[in-house]
């Protein structure tokens, strides 16, 4: 299988990557985008001329983005739309309220090293919010995927996941003592999970999902760790909010990406599969990529949220 390599890296933009797309007539959902990458992302795609929903908790906010990415880019088919993944009762409705097909799904949103909490029906917040809400969406929205014929998912994943894989009989930490840092890991290894399973179980509906990580970008998905992540990321390392999101942009619309999924990317380039912590923000864990695994989470996504009702 070769790698996936394109003209873009490190410092490219979204605006640059997405330069020249044109997605008229296609509909984008970009999760938790009333900020961040996520706002950059639904920017980057509405530049394209896709209609472009923000799937958002903070419906007040995502409305003052989806106004200024119409000042900015004069598409006139950007809207906020409410969305709490780590609530099942608010994806179902989100899900059940979509109409017609769906291009696009940018699974986006995410929360980072928070202190331990838990959702109502029992589910680690980080686990529940970054995993398994998207799961329920994607699932959910499965129909509306199918019915485009190529549609495409993106998963914000992070080389966060080198610091866990999924700990599958104890994915709530009710038996080990709550780590932030290994819940967020364990999360970001079943989102890249989770492109590798999609890409399997939907080939026939020729639905392809992608993993990527960003890289490090502040933004307010750190505001559980004062606002600089791990604080281990040297600062020539540090990316913009613009070129963040370019990596998501390049997986929703190059041309480069037509049927290719489960696969992994950082810097807009496919990575490497390693063995070992890389050390580094590329490379992707082989137990991260396992198909195997892949089909282990879904089956275990699908029972957790059949406990949650």
């Amino acid at each position: 299988m070769t790698a996936i390599t394109t003209p873009f890296g490190f410092s490219s933009t979204a605006a640059e990557v997405a330069e020249g797309i044109d997605l008229t007539g296609r509909r984008v959902v970009v999760t938790g985008a009333s900020s961040g990458i996520g706002a950059e992302t639904a920017r980057a795609l509405a530049g394209t001329g896709a209609e472009v929903t923000l799937a958002v908790r903070d419906t007040t906010a995502g409305e003052r983005v989806a106004k200024e990415i119409t000042a900015t880019t004069g598409n006139q088919e950007v809207r906020a739309a409410h969305l709490d993944l780590a609530d099942p009762a608010s994806v179902a409705a989100f899900a059940a309220a979509w109409r017609g097909p769906l291009h696009v799904l940018v699974n986006n949103a995410g929360v980072m090293a928070c202190p331990e909490q838990y959702t109502e029906p029992g589910r680690e917040l980080q686990f529940a919010t970054n995993h398994l809400g998207h799961f329920a969406l994607a699932t959910g929205l499965h129909k509306a995927l199918a019915a485009d014929g190529s549609a495409r998912i993106v998963v914000v994943s992070s080389t966060g996941h080198q610091q866990s894989p999924i700990v599958w009989d104890d994915v709530d930490f009710a038996f080990r003592r709550y780590d932030p840092w290994l819940a967020y890991g364990q999360s970001k290894t079943a989102n890249v999970l989770f492109a590798v399973e999609a890409t399997r179980r939907w080939a026939e509906d020729n639905i392809t999902a992608n993993a990527l990580m960003p890289g490090a970008v502040h933004t307010n998905l750190q505001r559980h760790t004062g606002g600089r992540g791990s604080g281990r990321v040297p600062a020539h390392l540090i990316k913009t909010v613009e070129q963040g999101a370019a990596t998501s942009v390049l997986l929703a619309t190059s041309p480069l990406l037509e049927g290719v999924g489960g696969r992994y990317f950082a810097d807009c380039n496919e990575s490497e599969v390693v063995d070992r912590c890389s050390g580094t923000l590329d490379g992707v864990a082989r137990y991260a990529v396992d198909p195997d695994n892949g089909r282990r989470l879904w089956a275990l996504s699908r029972e957790l949220l059949a406990q949650a009702g």
